[in-house]
């Protein structure tokens, strides 16, 4: 069978997408080479892609979907952007890598820079993990300290040691979150409740000079879209720096696209002249598609890498050219003009969701950081502050949502905690298409 075949019983999930699930299923351990993709949170098929152009991705019986997932996050501009293609195409041509350095990699990050005045150094990585684990054993280096503070619901990638689970009560040591993390491993890890400073006042004290540092998504884009409260940021530096830790700030998802400095341009805003997290981790659109993610910030402390420091960290395709090219492309292209379209696509899209959730008398509530949004279904009169918060909605109403924008051709992240993501390619035509969908979907999720 073709990659590309007719259309018909791709609503159901039948055809190619089918086979190539069964397939999959049959060489992959669960079929997927990332969890959230085989579908386990809503059911049916796992759809295939085989080609995205501008706002559309189109699977593999042919069907097009308007794309609301957009790579998890890359695809700022939209997909195959000409000028990124290009960029790559132009890449491949002079070579695939070659185990040196190459110019995209300083250029890569002179623009980050530039969009991010307090990083002063940046270090070139292959994958989001890779960046925040890097910032991990840097901030214990620098301080000599063994102890991190993570908060539940944030997900900094999948290393051990922050993939431990919140313990009982306030300050207790993590416990493993997955199978093959040792308790040891975990024990390094205190995961407090989000948006709590007084959770963060106690666990310093319970830990007088054993935390190395607090790493925090700068707005939590992994449980669905949880900002931090106001003053929460400003508070958590103010303590941290007060007890000589460091701020570890993950903009994996939200850098250069909840605006172009990332959330933190947000929040940079409303915080006194020199309040600043220490290191920063760059993920998804740094690297335009392609695998590449960076980490950065205070000289003196990304002077503790190897070569210059006694920190190691070493990858035969960090900046790799192709995904160097692919980054730039995409940053130098993200103006202005780009922001203003990808705001005006998430406030349109945030009223058309409101509109049709409210018509149809499901409790709801549309999340927003910047230009990512997501969706919770469920009773929320005030804005949710915690992951427990977020554990309350109602995934059923969720999953029957999700299956009928499917059917109706618009493609949303297939679980109830992640992140809905426009491009600049999702102009009001595509919003309308979407708005079109919206009625039936909610009526779904009011008879779930």
């Amino acid at each position: 069978m073709s990659a590309v075949t007719g259309a018909a019983g791709a609503a159901g999930g039948a055809g190619a997408n089918a086979e190539f699930a069964a397939r999959a299923a049959g060489v992959i351990p669960g079929g997927v080479n990332s969890p959230v993709r085989a579908f386990g949170s809503v059911g049916g098929t796992p759809r295939f892609f085989v080609s995205g152009s501008g706002a559309t991705v189109t699977d593999a019986d042919g069907r097009e979907y308007v794309d609301l997932v957009g790579a998890w996050g890359p695809a700022l501009l939209g997909h195959a952007h000409p000028a990124v293609v290009d960029a790559v195409q132009q890449a491949a041509a002079r070579g695939l890598g070659f185990g040196a350095s190459v110019p995209g990699e300083y250029e890569l990050a002179e623009e980050i820079i530039t969009r991010m005045p307090e990083v002063e150094l940046v270090r070139l990585v292959s994958t989001g993990t890779e960046a925040t684990m890097t910032a991990i054993r840097v901030a214990r280096g620098a301080t000599g300290r063994p102890l991190i503070i993570k908060f539940a619901g944030h997900y900094h990638g999948h290393s051990d040691g922050l993939l431990a689970a919140a313990g009982s009560g306030l300050a207790t040591f993590g416990l493993p979150g997955s199978a093959g993390v040792t308790a040891e491993t975990a024990a390094q890890t205190l995961v407090l409740p989000y948006n709590n400073l007084a959770a963060l006042e106690h666990a310093f004290a319970t830990h007088p000079g054993e935390i190395a540092a607090i790493i925090t998504e700068s707005a939590a884009a992994n449980m669905g879209i949880l900002p931090p409260d106001p003053g929460f940021t400003e508070g958590l530096i103010r303590l941290a720096h007060a007890h000589d830790a460091l701020v570890i700030t993950d903009e994996v998802l939200t850098g250069f696209r909840a605006s172009a400095a990332g959330y933190w341009g947000i929040e940079r805003e409303s915080m006194p002249d020199g309040l600043q997290p220490d290191l920063f981790t760059f993920g998804k659109v740094v690297g335009g598609g392609l695998p590449l993610a960076a980490l950065g910030g205070r000289r003196d402390l990304m002077e503790q890498l190897a070569p210059l420091g006694p920190v190691y960290q070493g990858g035969t395709l960090s900046g790799n050219p192709l995904a160097v090219a692919a980054g730039l492309a995409t940053l130098r292209h993200a103006d202005d003009a780009v922001y203003e379209r990808l705001s005006a696509a998430a406030d349109a899209l945030a009223v058309e969701l409101d509109d049709a959730l409210t018509a149809a008398g499901v409790a709801h509530r549309v999340q927003r950081a910047g230009t990512l949004l997501s969706l919770l279904f469920g009773d929320y009169p005030v804005a949710p502050a915690t992951y427990d918060d977020v554990l309350g909605q109602d995934t059923a109403k969720h999953r029957a949502f999700f299956h009928s924008m499917l059917e109706a051709g618009v493609n949303l992240p297939p679980s109830a905690f992640e992140t809905w993501f426009v491009s600049a390619a999702h102009d009001d035509r595509v919003i309308g298409r979407i708005a079109e969908a919206l009625p039936a979907a909610a009526r779904a999720a009011a008879a779930a």
